[in-house]
């Protein structure tokens, strides 16, 4: 089994985060239970600076927090040096509320709505990443009623397909996001926003997709971008102050993925920006990345204890956990993969293949198909690794499951960041109804 961070089995034969014992983790905290190792985000934090640092270029290292936010995980990333990219006025306020210096928040959306970009301009937060034409004429409009200048990001789609799943591309031609390069749409834009009283032009954005492995989709969408930025040096003098690549920096999530280490994706963009800063001779502006998942998804393991089980002789054998498409929702949505154990016995050898389901009533409620585990038992504590990116962002109350608690652990100390949802929680915003009498009518 393939530990990272600061894993490891104790001498009760028990999985240790951070630390700490995930039996007593799962024993003071219940079940479902996320738990993240903080010591590995800080790790990773610091490798994407560094390497950066290490080239002496100029840079920001935003946090992608839609892969998971909450007030703590924004003032922890604040406290390692980093920028903030949100995707909603939620998220917005949830940083702000954290204590987020508004000047190093990025707003991203394909679909920001005027209150959102309101709250956005009276925050005076560090830019807008203007997505299309819509929000173009929506943010000048805002910007020209209140006589001051927004800084923006024109987000491109540059025409670059990753190696990932179709769900989570998004720079190739066909997608929600961004201004198309091919079709002219980009440059009419960013003309649009030079010509602006009320926008400051700070660069571009592009954004390939998300579990990237490799980095010839960089050095494509790098390559693309530039080839445009000479066009608009030439027709507009425009000079990007930032060019943001985006993220998508893949993690290993079973046997078989390779990512790269941090410093692998940043010296490439800085290596293909540089050829190209010196072929326009033009500034090098600073350069922007957007982690999430790479600094959060494996710093992140969920406990779930295990319930009944179902053998179906020559077919499978189940088990099912009291969590599952509520606290992770990936494997449904795009058949995500993921390694676990039994973290109450660590040690014990693999003697069959189990598929892991969820409690919620649906069939497609799989978290994992076929996961070795020694022989269950009910009440064994279930371990699974690397859901720290878009489990908690993403669960929900299907059934009317409340959703788990979130712990931080960091040299043997816990810290619970999110407290469990209650049945009073879910009913909270409910209206009850009220019956309207009903007039009979005889003949």
């Amino acid at each position: 089994m393939f530990f990272h961070g600061t894993m490891r089995v104790n001498g009760d034969g028990h999985l240790e985060i951070g630390g700490v014992d995930t039996v007593n983790l799962a024993t003071n905290y219940q079940t479902p239970l996320f738990v993240y190792d903080v010591a590995l985000i800080k790790e990773r934090a610091d490798a994407f600076k560094t390497a950066f640092e290490e080239a002496g270029v100029a840079h920001q290292v935003a946090y992608a927090s839609k892969a998971f936010s909450c007030v703590a995980m924004y003032q922890l990333a604040q406290n390692l040096g980093l920028s903030i990219d949100v995707v909603s006025g939620g998220e917005l306020h949830t940083a702000l509320k954290a204590g987020v210096a508004p000047e190093k928040i990025h707003f991203h959306g394909n679909n920001k709505s005027k209150e959102e970009l309101n709250m956005a301009v009276s925050e005076k937060i560090g830019c807008v990443v203007v997505d299309n034409f819509y929000e173009l004429d929506l943010l000048e409009e805002i910007a020209s009623a209140r006589q001051i200048t927004v800084p923006v990001l024109l987000r491109l789609t540059p025409g670059v397909e990753a190696h990932t799943h179709e769900f989570i591309t998004t720079g190739q031609e066909d997608s929600k996001f961004g201004f198309d390069l091919a079709n002219g749409q980009a440059t009419i834009g960013l003309k649009q926003a030079l010509d602006s009283d009320h926008l400051h032009v700070l660069g571009v954005h592009s954004h390939i997709g998300s579990q990237i492995f490799e980095t010839e989709g960089f050095v494509l969408a790098i390559e693309k971008v530039f080839n445009y930025v000479e066009q608009w040096n030439e027709a507009f003098n425009f000079k990007p102050l930032v060019l943001n690549f985006g993220g998508g920096f893949g993690i290993r999530y079973v046997e078989g993925d390779k990512p790269l280490q941090p410093k692998t994706y940043v010296n490439e963009i800085i290596k293909e920006t540089k050829k190209h800063v010196a072929r326009l001779k033009i500034d090098e502006p600073e350069i922007w990345i957007e982690p999430g998942r790479s600094l959060v998804g494996d710093a992140g393991t969920t406990l779930y204890t295990i319930g009944s089980t179902k053998d179906i002789p020559n077919v499978r054998r189940y088990l099912s956990v009291d969590g599952g498409m509520s606290d992770n929702l990936r494997p449904a949505l795009y058949d995500a993969k993921y390694e676990g154990i039994l973290a109450n016995r660590a040690t014990d050898i693999a003697t069959d293949e189990f598929a892991v389901a969820g409690k919620c009533c649906e069939s497609g409620d799989m978290l994992v198909w076929d996961l070795p585990l020694p022989e269950v038992k009910h009440g064994d504590l279930l371990a699974m690794f690397c859901t720290g990116a878009y489990g908690y962002s993403m669960a929900n109350n299907y059934n009317r499951i409340p959703r788990p608690a979130v712990v931080f652990v960091e040299n043997g100390e816990t810290q619970l960041v999110i407290k469990r949802e209650t049945y009073d929680d879910l009913t909270r915003l409910d209206l009850p109804y009220k019956m309207k009498e009903t007039v009979s009518f005889e003949n």
